[in-house]
């Protein structure tokens, strides 16, 4: 599956005349720690002395009893856990040092309704056993490209599952860690997303989303990425005055080099358009503009309009194994609360998280003047996610509300949640309760030109 020939010299031969290069990758003794006394993608094995956090035992592999396959509504495999305790506005200075300032600063303005229920921790993330063998091998090989553009020497696995460099290099292979995150190799859902307002009200979007991930395609290696990552496809289902629409994403894995390539299909127009707005603070219409484009999948995109630096490690409460937010047939109106999600539906555990902060470079242009990433150690998504503005206060708190997908196996998100402090609204994307099916999983491998602009307009119907 690995290939290590160096495909992007050619082409960014001349970027790097101008950009620094990061430090080499790790050495072999180095990256013999992954499987000993760190795990697989590079945590800690061990847990901590407070015996809070346990120590990783393999992860969540198999399905509990009844579930039958992917496509179906996940089985709660600890039907038994029960509430530790509950931090909430008047308990919360006793909890501060666990608490990221995002979900201090739900505490303070939703006192009388926001609540961390707390669980005991359960680290159930696990990789298959390709993405172990690749994420040994990319750790002596893989490299930043330049200035955090792009990476060099990394196929079907964690990049950089042994931070190293200095502070703004770690940062860097943080995030990217993050947007190449294992998430299986094709996915298919339908699910929905809502704009809630300060009422309570709200409208479905309901759409279907179909993925490649293309940087853990089975059949592929590095020499044949062609600079992709991934190819997404969303097909508008509802409401009727935005049904028809879709849009077509080649996400690139160096976007200074080759950014972003993006379609729309308008179906009153029956057009197929390139759609040049689909990165950085670009607005999503169907969020009502309380999700930027690079906030979808918590981040995503380019990293070059902001400085870059790694804070360290934490220990720190964050969702975990939220299962019952994913239970066929919950009612969407028992999920979403008027002001955030309903908590009780929540599960919170404690567990470690890389903290990386962004800062808005001078002369670049986006809505957040900074940035501030909890990374979730095991699994490397980001979980939450603070963005302030250009004064400097507080303005957007992300959630990604994880669980294991057993049938993987790996931890991804449920729900992506964002709240609007200064609107008081917020945002839910990947509603699927109501839906007969959640995300269907496979391991095929379609041909590409199944991702082409040429197919889009054939395969979008009103």
């Amino acid at each position: 599956m690995r290939n290590n020939k160096n495909w992007l010299l050619g082409s960014l031969l001349a970027l790097s005349v101008a950009s620094t290069s990061a430090t080499a990758a790790v050495s072999s003794s180095e990256a013999a720690r992954l499987g000993d006394e760190l795990t697989p993608f590079g945590s800690v094995k061990a847990g901590n002395e407070a015996g809070t956090i346990p120590a990783w035992t393999g992860g969540l592999t198999e399905a509990p009893d009844g579930y039958k396959g992917s496509g179906q509504h996940h089985i709660n495999p600890f039907p038994d856990d029960q509430v530790l305790f509950t931090i909430n506005a008047r308990n919360a200075d006793q909890y501060s040092e666990f608490l990221s300032d995002g979900v201090k600063a739900m505490l303070d303005t939703y006192p009388a309704s926001f609540e961390v229920p707390v669980y005991q921790s359960r680290r159930t993330h696990a990789v298959p056993e390709f993405v172990e063998k690749n994420t040994r091998e990319n750790a002596t090989s893989a490299t930043i490209v330049g200035e955090g553009e792009g990476l060099d020497g990394a196929f079907g696995g964690y990049p950089f599952p042994i931070l190293h460099g200095n502070n703004e290099e770690k940062a860097w292979q943080a995030i990217w860690n993050h947007l190449t995150r294992w998430r299986g190799i094709s996915i298919t859902r339908r699910s929905s997303e809502v704009a809630v307002q300060q009422s309570g009200d709200y409208s479905l979007v309901t759409s279907q989303q179909e993925a490649f991930f293309n940087f853990y395609n089975p059949e592929g290696s590095e020499s044949e990425l062609e600079n992709i990552i991934f190819y997404y496809l969303s097909f508008t289902q509802s409401p009727p005055r935005l049904a028809g629409g879709a849009i077509l994403v080649h996400e690139t894995l160096n976007q200074i080099v080759n950014p972003r390539n993006g379609w729309g299909y308008n179906a009153g127009q029956r057009r197929v358009r390139r759609a040049p707005n689909l990165g950085y603070d670009s607005p999503i219409a169907a969020a009502d503009n309380l999700r930027t484009a690079d906030d979808t999948d918590i981040f995503n995109g380019a990293l070059d309009r902001y400085n870059w630096r790694y804070e360290g490690m934490r220990e720190m409460y964050i969702p975990y194994n939220n299962y019952t937010l994913g239970k066929k047939g919950l009612p969407y109106s028992e999920i979403l609360g008027v002001s955030h999600l309903n908590p009780e539906l929540t599960r919170w555990e404690l567990h470690r998280v890389h903290v990386v902060e962004a800062t808005l470079k001078d002369g670049a242009r986006h809505i957040y003047g900074k940035r501030r990433f909890y990374i979730d150690a095991d699994s490397w998504n980001t979980v939450l996610l603070d963005q302030y503005d250009g004064r400097g206060a507080l303005w957007r708190v992300t959630m990604g509300m994880l669980k294991n997908y057993y049938e993987l196996p790996g931890v991804w998100t449920a729900l992506e949640v964002f709240h609007d402090l200064q609107a008081r609204r917020y945002h839910v994307l990947g509603l699927d309760t109501e839906e007969p099916k959640t995300r269907v999983f496979t391991d095929d491998v379609p041909n590409k030109r199944y991702y082409s602009p040429a197919s889009l307009r054939r395969r979008s119907v009103r």
